[in-house]
Protein backbone atom coordinates (compact mmCIF):
# COMPACT_ATOMS: atom_id res chain seq x y z
CA UNK A 1 0.00 0.00 0.00
CA UNK A 2 2.79 2.69 1.06
CA UNK A 3 4.82 1.42 -2.13
CA UNK A 4 1.68 2.46 -4.34
CA UNK A 5 0.97 5.45 -2.63
CA UNK A 6 5.04 6.39 -2.73
CA UNK A 7 4.57 5.32 -6.78
CA UNK A 8 1.49 8.11 -7.26
CA UNK A 9 2.65 10.85 -5.45
CA UNK A 10 6.22 10.53 -8.21
CA UNK A 11 3.51 10.40 -10.80
CA UNK A 12 1.69 13.63 -9.49
CA UNK A 13 4.84 15.37 -8.90
CA UNK A 14 6.26 14.78 -12.41
CA UNK A 15 3.08 15.89 -14.04
CA UNK A 16 2.63 18.93 -11.89
CA UNK A 17 5.60 19.68 -12.63
CA UNK A 18 5.20 20.18 -16.42
CA UNK A 19 3.18 23.05 -17.19
CA UNK A 20 1.84 22.94 -21.10
CA UNK A 21 4.13 25.41 -22.45
CA UNK A 22 6.91 24.08 -20.80
CA UNK A 23 9.66 22.48 -23.59
CA UNK A 24 10.39 19.17 -22.57
CA UNK A 25 13.79 17.71 -22.14
CA UNK A 26 16.57 19.95 -22.46
CA UNK A 27 16.84 23.12 -24.61
CA UNK A 28 17.48 22.08 -28.32
CA UNK A 29 19.59 24.17 -30.65
CA UNK A 30 19.04 23.81 -34.34
CA UNK A 31 21.58 24.57 -37.22
CA UNK A 32 21.97 23.54 -41.04
CA UNK A 33 25.16 22.90 -42.41
CA UNK A 34 25.77 24.06 -45.77
CA UNK A 35 25.55 21.35 -47.72
CA UNK A 36 22.49 20.40 -45.99
CA UNK A 37 23.01 18.57 -43.04
CA UNK A 38 20.91 19.40 -40.28
CA UNK A 39 22.36 19.23 -36.84
CA UNK A 40 19.77 19.31 -33.00
CA UNK A 41 22.28 19.44 -30.12
CA UNK A 42 20.80 19.25 -26.66
CA UNK A 43 23.09 20.00 -23.75
CA UNK A 44 22.40 18.22 -20.58
CA UNK A 45 25.22 17.77 -18.09
CA UNK A 46 23.39 15.78 -15.28
CA UNK A 47 25.85 13.06 -16.19
CA UNK A 48 29.38 12.53 -18.10
CA UNK A 49 28.04 11.07 -20.95
CA UNK A 50 26.98 11.81 -24.76
CA UNK A 51 24.27 10.26 -27.09
CA UNK A 52 25.60 10.89 -30.72
CA UNK A 53 23.48 9.89 -33.22
CA UNK A 54 22.41 10.27 -36.96
CA UNK A 55 19.47 9.72 -38.71
CA UNK A 56 18.64 8.94 -42.89
CA UNK A 57 15.36 10.13 -44.31
CA UNK A 58 15.50 6.04 -45.67
CA UNK A 59 13.41 3.15 -44.89
CA UNK A 60 11.19 0.46 -45.95
CA UNK A 61 8.95 3.41 -47.26
CA UNK A 62 11.59 3.95 -49.99
CA UNK A 63 12.04 0.84 -51.50
CA UNK A 64 11.12 -0.13 -54.69
CA UNK A 65 9.12 -3.32 -55.85
CA UNK A 66 11.24 -6.73 -55.56
CA UNK A 67 13.75 -4.88 -53.19
CA UNK A 68 12.26 -4.60 -50.18
CA UNK A 69 14.80 -4.90 -47.24
CA UNK A 70 17.62 -3.37 -48.77
CA UNK A 71 17.61 -0.50 -46.24
CA UNK A 72 17.92 -3.20 -43.10
CA UNK A 73 20.42 -5.01 -45.28
CA UNK A 74 22.27 -1.57 -45.69
CA UNK A 75 22.05 -0.93 -41.98
CA UNK A 76 24.19 -4.10 -41.70
CA UNK A 77 26.69 -3.43 -44.16
CA UNK A 78 27.82 -0.04 -42.86
CA UNK A 79 29.31 -1.97 -39.57
CA UNK A 80 32.02 -3.62 -42.23
CA UNK A 81 33.90 -0.50 -42.43
CA UNK A 82 35.43 1.81 -45.28
CA UNK A 83 39.04 1.83 -46.34
CA UNK A 84 39.90 4.36 -43.62
CA UNK A 85 38.29 1.44 -40.77
CA UNK A 86 38.40 -1.97 -41.43
CA UNK A 87 35.57 -3.84 -40.21
CA UNK A 88 33.57 -3.34 -36.80
CA UNK A 89 36.16 -1.50 -35.99
CA UNK A 90 34.00 1.19 -35.16
CA UNK A 91 32.64 -1.46 -32.56
CA UNK A 92 35.27 -2.16 -31.20
CA UNK A 93 36.51 1.37 -30.59
CA UNK A 94 33.42 2.06 -28.80
CA UNK A 95 33.63 -0.79 -26.64
CA UNK A 96 37.00 -0.20 -25.89
CA UNK A 97 36.30 3.37 -24.30
CA UNK A 98 33.58 2.37 -22.40
CA UNK A 99 30.48 2.70 -24.91
CA UNK A 100 27.91 1.01 -26.48
CA UNK A 101 27.19 1.51 -30.48
CA UNK A 102 24.01 0.04 -32.60
CA UNK A 103 21.37 0.75 -35.19
CA UNK A 104 18.17 0.19 -35.89
CA UNK A 105 15.88 0.56 -39.95
CA UNK A 106 12.19 2.01 -39.50
CA UNK A 107 9.59 2.45 -42.41
CA UNK A 108 10.46 5.93 -42.98
CA UNK A 109 14.29 6.21 -41.69
CA UNK A 110 17.69 4.29 -40.60
CA UNK A 111 19.59 5.35 -37.63
CA UNK A 112 22.96 5.10 -35.94
CA UNK A 113 24.56 5.91 -32.51
CA UNK A 114 26.85 5.99 -30.16
CA UNK A 115 26.71 6.33 -26.00
CA UNK A 116 30.04 7.29 -24.82
CA UNK A 117 31.99 8.92 -22.14
CA UNK A 118 31.45 12.57 -22.73
CA UNK A 119 35.01 12.94 -23.09
CA UNK A 120 35.65 10.27 -25.76
CA UNK A 121 32.77 11.70 -28.27
CA UNK A 122 35.26 12.64 -30.70
CA UNK A 123 34.92 8.85 -32.04
CA UNK A 124 31.67 9.44 -33.50
CA UNK A 125 32.63 12.23 -35.11
CA UNK A 126 35.72 10.44 -36.65
CA UNK A 127 33.97 7.30 -38.09
CA UNK A 128 30.37 8.68 -38.59
CA UNK A 129 31.56 11.35 -41.65
CA UNK A 130 34.10 8.61 -43.08
CA UNK A 131 31.07 5.69 -43.49
CA UNK A 132 28.54 8.34 -44.64
CA UNK A 133 30.70 8.77 -48.24
CA UNK A 134 33.36 5.85 -47.80
CA UNK A 135 31.30 2.28 -47.06
CA UNK A 136 33.70 -0.38 -48.46
CA UNK A 137 30.74 -3.10 -49.85
CA UNK A 138 32.28 -5.81 -51.01
CA UNK A 139 30.85 -8.64 -52.57
CA UNK A 140 31.85 -11.36 -49.79
CA UNK A 141 30.37 -8.93 -47.03
CA UNK A 142 26.88 -8.96 -48.98
CA UNK A 143 26.42 -12.67 -49.75
CA UNK A 144 27.99 -13.33 -45.95
CA UNK A 145 25.01 -10.63 -44.47
CA UNK A 146 22.44 -11.51 -46.58
CA UNK A 147 22.22 -14.58 -45.16
CA UNK A 148 22.68 -13.34 -41.77
CA UNK A 149 19.22 -11.33 -42.38
CA UNK A 150 17.94 -13.92 -43.93
CA UNK A 151 18.14 -16.11 -41.17
CA UNK A 152 17.34 -13.13 -39.21
CA UNK A 153 14.06 -13.42 -40.62
CA UNK A 154 13.48 -16.36 -40.42
CA UNK A 155 13.45 -16.92 -36.76
CA UNK A 156 11.22 -14.04 -36.44
CA UNK A 157 8.67 -14.49 -39.06
CA UNK A 158 8.98 -17.96 -41.09
CA UNK A 159 9.38 -19.40 -37.39
CA UNK A 160 7.07 -17.41 -35.37
CA UNK A 161 3.36 -17.67 -36.26
CA UNK A 162 1.79 -14.73 -34.48
CA UNK A 163 4.76 -12.41 -36.36
CA UNK A 164 4.07 -14.26 -39.58
CA UNK A 165 0.18 -13.28 -39.21
CA UNK A 166 0.93 -9.53 -38.18
CA UNK A 167 3.15 -9.55 -41.30
CA UNK A 168 0.22 -11.10 -43.15
CA UNK A 169 -2.27 -8.70 -41.72
CA UNK A 170 -0.54 -5.62 -42.27
CA UNK A 171 0.28 -7.18 -45.97
CA UNK A 172 -3.45 -7.40 -46.55
CA UNK A 173 -4.42 -4.00 -45.33
CA UNK A 174 -2.17 -2.05 -47.28
CA UNK A 175 -2.99 -2.72 -51.32
CA UNK A 176 -0.64 0.62 -53.03
CA UNK A 177 1.39 1.96 -49.80
CA UNK A 178 4.88 0.43 -49.51
CA UNK A 179 4.28 0.00 -45.67
CA UNK A 180 2.42 -2.83 -46.93
CA UNK A 181 6.05 -4.53 -47.31
CA UNK A 182 8.33 -5.50 -43.81
CA UNK A 183 11.14 -3.68 -42.45
CA UNK A 184 13.24 -6.86 -42.66
CA UNK A 185 11.99 -7.34 -46.48
CA UNK A 186 10.45 -10.46 -48.33
CA UNK A 187 12.55 -13.76 -48.24
CA UNK A 188 12.85 -13.88 -51.91
CA UNK A 189 13.69 -9.93 -52.65
CA UNK A 190 16.36 -10.69 -50.07
CA UNK A 191 17.64 -13.39 -51.91
CA UNK A 192 17.69 -11.30 -55.03
CA UNK A 193 19.91 -8.26 -54.00
CA UNK A 194 23.25 -8.09 -55.11
CA UNK A 195 26.05 -5.36 -54.21
CA UNK A 196 25.33 -3.28 -57.19
CA UNK A 197 21.73 -2.66 -55.64
CA UNK A 198 23.38 -2.24 -52.32
CA UNK A 199 25.38 0.48 -53.71
CA UNK A 200 22.96 2.52 -55.79
CA UNK A 201 20.83 2.85 -52.56
CA UNK A 202 23.85 3.84 -50.42
CA UNK A 203 25.03 6.51 -53.25
CA UNK A 204 20.99 7.44 -53.27
CA UNK A 205 20.03 8.14 -49.97
CA UNK A 206 23.16 8.46 -47.63
CA UNK A 207 24.19 12.37 -48.39
CA UNK A 208 24.69 15.42 -46.07
CA UNK A 209 21.20 16.88 -46.81
CA UNK A 210 19.21 13.55 -46.18
CA UNK A 211 20.66 13.08 -42.70
CA UNK A 212 19.86 14.49 -39.19
CA UNK A 213 22.93 14.57 -36.75
CA UNK A 214 21.21 14.67 -33.01
CA UNK A 215 23.50 15.10 -29.74
CA UNK A 216 22.36 14.95 -26.35
CA UNK A 217 24.75 14.92 -22.99
CA UNK A 218 27.46 16.57 -21.51
CA UNK A 219 29.03 18.97 -23.92
CA UNK A 220 29.80 22.26 -25.25
CA UNK A 221 27.31 23.64 -28.05
CA UNK A 222 29.58 25.82 -29.31
CA UNK A 223 32.70 23.35 -29.66
CA UNK A 224 30.82 21.09 -30.98
CA UNK A 225 29.32 22.78 -33.80
CA UNK A 226 32.33 23.43 -34.56
CA UNK A 227 34.14 20.10 -34.70
CA UNK A 228 30.88 18.68 -36.81
CA UNK A 229 30.98 21.38 -39.61
CA UNK A 230 35.13 20.09 -39.88
CA UNK A 231 33.93 16.65 -39.64
CA UNK A 232 30.79 17.11 -42.01
CA UNK A 233 31.18 19.94 -43.74
CA UNK A 234 33.69 18.36 -46.35
CA UNK A 235 30.70 16.01 -47.71
CA UNK A 236 28.94 17.09 -50.84
CA UNK A 237 24.91 16.20 -51.23
CA UNK A 238 23.62 13.99 -53.97
CA UNK A 239 21.18 13.70 -56.64
CA UNK A 240 18.42 11.33 -54.74
CA UNK A 241 15.49 9.52 -57.21
CA UNK A 242 12.14 11.27 -57.01
CA UNK A 243 9.92 9.71 -54.44
CA UNK A 244 7.58 6.91 -56.02
CA UNK A 245 5.57 6.68 -53.24
CA UNK A 246 1.78 5.49 -53.63
CA UNK A 247 -0.95 6.90 -51.05
CA UNK A 248 -3.39 4.36 -50.02
CA UNK A 249 -6.85 4.25 -51.06
CA UNK A 250 -9.46 4.27 -48.85
CA UNK A 251 -10.81 1.16 -47.89
CA UNK A 252 -13.91 0.15 -48.84
CA UNK A 253 -14.44 -3.11 -46.96
CA UNK A 254 -13.63 -5.74 -44.54
CA UNK A 255 -10.66 -8.04 -45.21
CA UNK A 256 -9.80 -11.52 -43.94
CA UNK A 257 -6.85 -13.92 -43.83
CA UNK A 258 -6.07 -17.05 -42.29
CA UNK A 259 -3.28 -18.64 -40.91
CA UNK A 260 -2.68 -21.89 -40.02
CA UNK A 261 0.49 -23.27 -38.21
CA UNK A 262 1.14 -26.87 -36.65
CA UNK A 263 2.67 -25.50 -34.17
CA UNK A 264 0.00 -23.36 -32.98
CA UNK A 265 -1.58 -24.57 -30.19
CA UNK A 266 -3.98 -21.32 -29.18
CA UNK A 267 -5.96 -19.46 -31.99
CA UNK A 268 -4.53 -15.68 -31.80
CA UNK A 269 -6.84 -12.74 -33.82
CA UNK A 270 -5.40 -9.49 -35.04
CA UNK A 271 -7.70 -6.77 -36.42
CA UNK A 272 -6.13 -3.39 -38.26
CA UNK A 273 -8.18 -0.30 -38.33
CA UNK A 274 -6.02 2.45 -40.87
CA UNK A 275 -5.94 5.48 -38.91
CA UNK A 276 -3.34 8.56 -39.09
CA UNK A 277 -0.81 9.33 -37.99
CA UNK A 278 1.30 11.98 -35.49
CA UNK A 279 0.23 14.88 -35.54
CA UNK A 280 -2.84 14.84 -36.57
CA UNK A 281 -5.24 16.14 -34.78
CA UNK A 282 -6.95 13.36 -33.84
CA UNK A 283 -3.66 10.49 -32.98
CA UNK A 284 -3.76 11.95 -29.20
CA UNK A 285 -7.41 10.52 -28.49
CA UNK A 286 -6.61 7.26 -30.62
CA UNK A 287 -3.32 6.95 -28.50
CA UNK A 288 -5.99 7.51 -25.16
CA UNK A 289 -8.21 5.06 -26.73
CA UNK A 290 -5.39 2.30 -27.08
CA UNK A 291 -4.22 3.22 -23.06
CA UNK A 292 -7.79 2.80 -22.07
CA UNK A 293 -8.31 -0.47 -23.99
CA UNK A 294 -5.07 -2.11 -22.85
CA UNK A 295 -3.35 0.04 -20.30
CA UNK A 296 -2.64 -2.77 -17.49
CA UNK A 297 -4.73 -5.18 -15.63
CA UNK A 298 -7.64 -2.72 -14.81
CA UNK A 299 -7.91 -1.96 -18.79
CA UNK A 300 -11.39 -2.75 -20.47
CA UNK A 301 -9.79 -6.06 -22.35
CA UNK A 302 -8.24 -7.76 -19.59
CA UNK A 303 -11.13 -6.96 -17.66
CA UNK A 304 -13.43 -8.25 -20.23
CA UNK A 305 -11.90 -10.96 -22.12
CA UNK A 306 -8.98 -12.34 -19.94
CA UNK A 307 -10.62 -11.49 -16.25
CA UNK A 308 -14.66 -11.72 -16.88
CA UNK A 309 -14.97 -14.00 -19.74
CA UNK A 310 -11.77 -16.08 -19.97
CA UNK A 311 -11.84 -16.26 -23.28
CA UNK A 312 -8.43 -14.51 -23.58
CA UNK A 313 -5.03 -15.13 -22.11
CA UNK A 314 -4.00 -11.82 -23.14
CA UNK A 315 -5.89 -9.03 -25.45
CA UNK A 316 -3.92 -5.57 -26.57
CA UNK A 317 -4.58 -2.51 -28.39
CA UNK A 318 -2.21 -0.63 -29.97
CA UNK A 319 -1.81 2.59 -31.80
CA UNK A 320 0.79 2.67 -34.53
CA UNK A 321 1.14 6.76 -35.11
CA UNK A 322 4.79 7.05 -35.31
CA UNK A 323 5.13 7.01 -39.30
CA UNK A 324 5.41 9.70 -42.14
CA UNK A 325 2.20 8.03 -43.31
CA UNK A 326 -1.22 6.98 -41.87
CA UNK A 327 -0.74 3.92 -40.66
CA UNK A 328 -2.77 1.06 -38.57
CA UNK A 329 -4.27 0.56 -34.91
CA UNK A 330 -4.65 -2.73 -33.86
CA UNK A 331 -6.52 -4.89 -31.80
CA UNK A 332 -4.92 -8.55 -30.67
CA UNK A 333 -5.90 -11.39 -28.50
CA UNK A 334 -4.71 -14.53 -27.49
CA UNK A 335 -7.36 -17.03 -26.86
CA UNK A 336 -7.55 -19.61 -23.63
CA UNK A 337 -8.33 -23.21 -23.88
CA UNK A 338 -11.80 -22.37 -23.64
CA UNK A 339 -11.84 -20.68 -26.58
CA UNK A 340 -9.35 -22.85 -28.31
CA UNK A 341 -11.72 -24.14 -30.95
CA UNK A 342 -13.68 -22.35 -33.65
CA UNK A 343 -16.55 -21.10 -31.86
CA UNK A 344 -14.64 -19.97 -29.19
CA UNK A 345 -12.10 -18.43 -31.38
CA UNK A 346 -15.51 -16.24 -33.05
CA UNK A 347 -16.39 -15.56 -29.46
CA UNK A 348 -12.92 -14.18 -28.99
CA UNK A 349 -12.82 -11.79 -31.72
CA UNK A 350 -16.66 -10.63 -31.15
CA UNK A 351 -16.08 -9.97 -27.73
CA UNK A 352 -13.10 -7.60 -28.87
CA UNK A 353 -15.38 -5.54 -31.24
CA UNK A 354 -18.17 -4.81 -28.31
CA UNK A 355 -15.33 -3.67 -26.21
CA UNK A 356 -14.58 -1.22 -28.81
CA UNK A 357 -18.51 -0.61 -29.45
CA UNK A 358 -19.16 0.04 -25.82
CA UNK A 359 -16.29 3.13 -26.53
CA UNK A 360 -17.64 4.29 -29.36
CA UNK A 361 -21.66 4.36 -28.22
CA UNK A 362 -21.00 6.14 -24.80
CA UNK A 363 -17.91 8.06 -23.86
CA UNK A 364 -15.35 6.85 -20.82
CA UNK A 365 -15.99 7.97 -17.40
CA UNK A 366 -13.75 11.11 -16.54
CA UNK A 367 -12.34 9.13 -13.49
CA UNK A 368 -11.50 6.93 -16.00
CA UNK A 369 -10.20 8.55 -18.74
CA UNK A 370 -8.02 11.02 -16.23
CA UNK A 371 -6.28 8.14 -14.78
CA UNK A 372 -5.64 7.34 -18.97
CA UNK A 373 -4.22 10.32 -19.47
CA UNK A 374 -1.96 10.57 -16.28
CA UNK A 375 -0.62 6.91 -17.20
CA UNK A 376 0.43 8.75 -20.84
CA UNK A 377 1.93 11.88 -19.39
CA UNK A 378 3.95 10.29 -16.29
CA UNK A 379 5.58 7.39 -19.03
CA UNK A 380 6.43 10.35 -21.43
CA UNK A 381 7.82 12.51 -18.89
CA UNK A 382 9.49 10.08 -16.90
CA UNK A 383 11.27 8.42 -20.27
CA UNK A 384 12.93 11.75 -20.89
CA UNK A 385 14.79 11.32 -17.35
CA UNK A 386 17.43 8.91 -20.35
CA UNK A 387 19.72 10.66 -22.01
CA UNK A 388 18.81 7.98 -24.65
CA UNK A 389 15.21 8.80 -24.94
CA UNK A 390 15.63 11.96 -25.00
CA UNK A 391 18.02 11.82 -28.15
CA UNK A 392 14.98 9.18 -29.73
CA UNK A 393 12.44 11.55 -28.59
CA UNK A 394 14.47 14.25 -30.81
CA UNK A 395 15.05 11.82 -33.69
CA UNK A 396 11.70 10.66 -33.76
CA UNK A 397 9.73 13.86 -33.74
CA UNK A 398 12.35 14.96 -36.53
CA UNK A 399 11.68 12.23 -38.90
CA UNK A 400 7.97 13.05 -38.33
CA UNK A 401 8.27 16.65 -39.44
CA UNK A 402 9.86 18.69 -36.99
CA UNK A 403 11.42 18.32 -33.63
CA UNK A 404 9.64 20.29 -31.73
CA UNK A 405 6.49 17.94 -32.09
CA UNK A 406 7.93 16.16 -28.45
CA UNK A 407 7.02 19.59 -26.53
CA UNK A 408 3.12 18.88 -27.91
CA UNK A 409 2.41 15.88 -26.61
CA UNK A 410 1.78 16.54 -22.78
CA UNK A 411 -0.36 19.75 -24.38
CA UNK A 412 -2.16 17.74 -26.68
CA UNK A 413 -2.80 14.27 -24.56
CA UNK A 414 -4.39 16.93 -21.56
CA UNK A 415 -6.74 18.31 -23.73
CA UNK A 416 -8.09 14.86 -24.96
CA UNK A 417 -11.64 14.74 -23.76
CA UNK A 418 -13.93 11.89 -23.25
CA UNK A 419 -16.16 12.68 -26.68
CA UNK A 420 -12.70 12.58 -28.12
CA UNK A 421 -12.37 9.04 -27.32
CA UNK A 422 -15.30 8.30 -28.36
CA UNK A 423 -15.98 10.08 -31.97
CA UNK A 424 -12.10 8.46 -32.75
CA UNK A 425 -13.26 4.80 -31.98
CA UNK A 426 -16.43 5.53 -33.70
CA UNK A 427 -14.87 7.12 -36.97
CA UNK A 428 -12.05 4.66 -37.59
CA UNK A 429 -12.19 1.37 -36.00
CA UNK A 430 -15.47 0.27 -38.43
CA UNK A 431 -15.91 -2.94 -39.88
CA UNK A 432 -15.37 -1.46 -43.56
CA UNK A 433 -12.14 0.10 -42.24
CA UNK A 434 -11.06 -3.41 -40.79
CA UNK A 435 -8.73 -6.04 -42.20
CA UNK A 436 -8.72 -9.39 -39.84
CA UNK A 437 -6.25 -12.28 -39.22
CA UNK A 438 -6.96 -15.46 -37.97
CA UNK A 439 -4.09 -17.85 -36.91
CA UNK A 440 -5.34 -21.27 -36.12
CA UNK A 441 -3.77 -24.63 -35.08
CA UNK A 442 -3.23 -26.93 -38.32
CA UNK A 443 -4.14 -30.70 -38.31
CA UNK A 444 -0.75 -32.46 -38.80
CA UNK A 445 -2.70 -34.50 -40.97
CA UNK A 446 -4.41 -31.67 -42.78
CA UNK A 447 -1.08 -30.13 -43.63
CA UNK A 448 -0.01 -32.83 -45.47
Amino acid sequence: MLRTLFITLLTCLALMAVSPATALGPEVTEHELDNGLKVLLAEDHSSPLVIFQIWYRVGARDEISGRSGISHLLEHMMFKGTKRHGTKVLSRTVNRNGGMDNAFTSKDSTAYFQILPSDRLEISLKFEPDRMKNLLIKEEDVLAERLVVMEERRLRYVDNPQNALFELVSATAFTSHPYRRPIIGWMEDLRSIEREDLLAHYRAYYSPDNAVVVVVGDFNSGDLLKEIKKKFGKLKPLPRPRSHVSAEPGQKGQRRVMLKRTETRLPYVIAAYHVPGFPHEDSYALEALAELLSGGKSSRLYRALVREKRLALSAYAEYAGMYKDPYLFFLGATASAKASDNSGAEALEQSLYEEVERIASKPPGERELQKVKNSLEADYIMGLDSLYMQAMTIGMSEMLGDWRLRDQYVQRIRAVSAEDVSRVAKKYLTQDNRTVGVLTPENKEEGK
